[in-house]
């Protein structure tokens, strides 16, 4: 078979295969490029999920007529020139224009701030049609209609509009997120309309906007740096969770990117204070020498590569870790909104309630007869307390902190214990319900966990070493981290160039699996160049160690253990929630208490 050189419209359908996979794709380009020409009020307008329709409006700097005759043919740009090691801007490829015109009725309107007037070019299907004078506000227009004529294959492959339309609104959110001087406006007649005003400098502001407002209240400020690479951005508190990971969002250089490396150095970094099937809510953004990442490894541009990734997840890790310690354990602000819509006073209609015999026991109507955890003598033992001030000092406690004088504590001071699990405790203004065995898990693990990272780990000799057949290149790997195996009491020796002889092994973890533990490992440092695996393992155990270790539901508690058990939270970091991931206290501010009587 002879071969032919492919037409040039058939080239860019090629790559529009590749650079525009859905109406989504289409709007992340032109968004970039409006951005790139310095526009500070972006509109986007949809119709048919983009399908139908996709234009979008900016004041950035506009085209000339010449710019325009280029700017709808492959491989033209102003944004690079002969060398892809300093991108700095979000585009750079020369393919999005060209790509969406060979699939799609592409027309463009352009005008400079300096120009008398304004030009237009079309192109449908890879033809492109003469250039013609067009009257323009300053900035430029591009309307896409009819997205993927050309290919009506691809067409079978679109979602509902509904989903594609959804799918814009992501890309949107995350490039107002990525530049919060901008206003974005989204509309079109297959949505409402959607407006994030410009918030200048304030980040936070902008995030408020497209992850409401509670993430404000409950976000912790990131500020790292490590090796000329910086690391700034919010983290939310552990408590405050998702079901999916859609709230995590990333930047690497402004640009908007959804790289495996990060989002797996965000779920590591939150490991033990989430529960399973939950995802954090973050917002990283990464700033380095354009030099140490690459943009290029992917048309999308979604991917990226660095130069040192190891240096990467763990300045990331490191961040969240660091913050969490230092203002991760109070509780998410959602919690006292569930706690107060469960106190919502209600009735039910006598049609509904269940038909049971009347008795003085279960009747609404019954006298008042208090409980054996809410009777007065039992509560006396609390008369010794201070009462409005929440000072509680401490009488007990295996290492209690020194308290300052006139301290005002956090957490408050214990006023009862009811079901003998639940401790109540007075703040300064409201008041804390704190899960008295979750709240002892958390510090048990907290004070394994430091053991672990103190010392080298106990390890256990085997009789006959075992001998594990990995291919030569994974020995090379796990040979260099051998040391850092080593603190944690795994013994490894290289056996011949291709096989590892394991010659001790963590005592903590028993009878061990020494086969599928090296070929875990080895494949962890081949993906990720870490070990950490191992780490987790361990962290597992002393989280299971500490579930069945700390103070028991139904364990009855004397005042000075209650508050020794709340000063000891106050200091421990993650003491949030426990090792499961669930809240150990619940925090009710005195203003939503009157809102419940009606009295705000």
């Amino acid at each position: 078979m002879a071969i032919r050189q492919l037409s040039e419209t058939l080239i860019n359908q090629i790559a529009a295969g590749e650079v525009i996979e859905r109406p989504a794709s289409a709007a992340k380009e032109l968004i970039e490029n409006a951005l790139d020409a310095g526009a500070t009020r972006i509109e986007i307008a949809t119709a048919g999920g983009g399908k139908a329709l996709l234009r979008v409006s900016d004041n950035g700097s506009g085209m000339d007529a010449a710019d325009l005759e280029l700017a709808v043919r492959r491989h033209c740009t102003s944004k690079i020139s002969e060398t892809l090691e300093d991108i700095r801007t979000l585009g750079f490829r020369g393919e999005a224009l060209p790509s969406i015109g060979s699939v799609a009725r592409l027309s463009i309107a352009s005008r400079r701030r300096d120009s008398a007037g304004g030009h237009e070019i079309a192109v449908a299907g890879g033809k492109i049609a003469h250039m013609r004078p067009a009257a323009a506000n300053p900035g430029t227009i591009v309307e896409v209609r009819d997205l993927f004529f050309a290919t009506p294959a691809r067409l079978k492959f679109l979602k509902t509009e509904k989903a594609e339309a959804g799918a814009i609104t992501e890309i949107v959110k995350r490039m107002a997120i990525a530049f919060p001087a901008v206003r974005f406006v989204l509309s079109g007649s297959d949505r409402t309309t959607l407006e994030f005003p410009a918030t200048g400098d304030d980040h936070l502001a902008r995030m408020a906007q497209v992850l409401g407002k509670e993430f404000r209240d409950n976000a912790i400020a990131l500020d790292a740096v490590r090796e000329e690479i910086s690391l700034t951005g919010f983290a939310g508190v552990p408590t405050f969770n998702r079901g999916n990971s859609a709230h995590q969002y990333a930047f690497v250089n402004g640009r908007p990117v959804q790289d495996k490396l990060i989002l797996s150095a965000i779920r590591g970094a939150y490991a033990e204070t989430i529960p399973s099937g939950r995802h954090p809510v973050a917002v990283l953004s990464i700033t380095l020498d354009p030099a140490l990442v690459d943009v290029n490894v992917h048309p999308a541009k979604s991917d990226v590569r660095f130069r040192d990734p190891g240096l990467v997840r763990g300045l990331i890790v490191g961040a969240i870790r660091e913050a969490l310690a230092r203002d991760g354990s109070r509780a998410a602000t959602t919690g006292a909104s569930d706690m107060l819509r469960s106190f919502r006073p209600g009735f039910q209609p006598n049609s509904q309630r269940p038909q049971t015999a009347w008795s003085a026991e279960t009747s609404p109507s019954r006298p008042y007869q208090p409980t054996t955890g809410f009777g007065e003598r039992p509560q006396a033992s609390f008369d010794g307390l201070s009462m409005p001030t929440a000072r509680a000092e401490p009488q007990f406690s295996p290492q209690p902190p020194e308290p300052e004088p006139n301290a005002r504590y956090p957490l408050g001071a214990a006023r009862a214990q009811i079901h003998a699990n639940y401790i109540v405790a007075q703040t300064e203004d409201g008041l804390v319900i704190v899960d008295q065995h979750a709240a002892h898990e958390r510090l048990v693990f907290e004070a394994m966990r430091k053991a672990l990272h103190s010392k080298r780990l106990a390890s256990q000799v085997l009789l006959i070493p075992e001998i594990i057949d990995i291919p030569e290149e994974d020995c090379d790997r796990l040979m260099q981290h051998a040391a850092e195996l080593s603190e944690l009491g795994l013994a490894i020796e290289r056996f011949g160039p291709g096989a590892i002889a394991v010659r001790e092994t963590p005592a903590m973890l028993g009878e061990v699996d020494a086969h599928g533990l090296i070929r875990q490992l080895a494949d962890e440092i081949a993906e990720w160049d870490t070990a950490s695996g191992l780490s987790a393992k361990l962290e597992y155990v002393a989280a299971t160690m500490a579930c069945h270790g700390s103070v028991r539901s139904g364990r009855r508690l004397r005042p000075e253990e209650m508050n020794a058990l709340l000063r000891e939270m106050e200091v421990t970091p993650g003491s949030g929630q426990c090792n499961h991931g669930r809240p150990t206290y619940i925090e009710l501010k005195l203003s939503d208490i009157e809102r419940l009587f009606g009295r705000s």
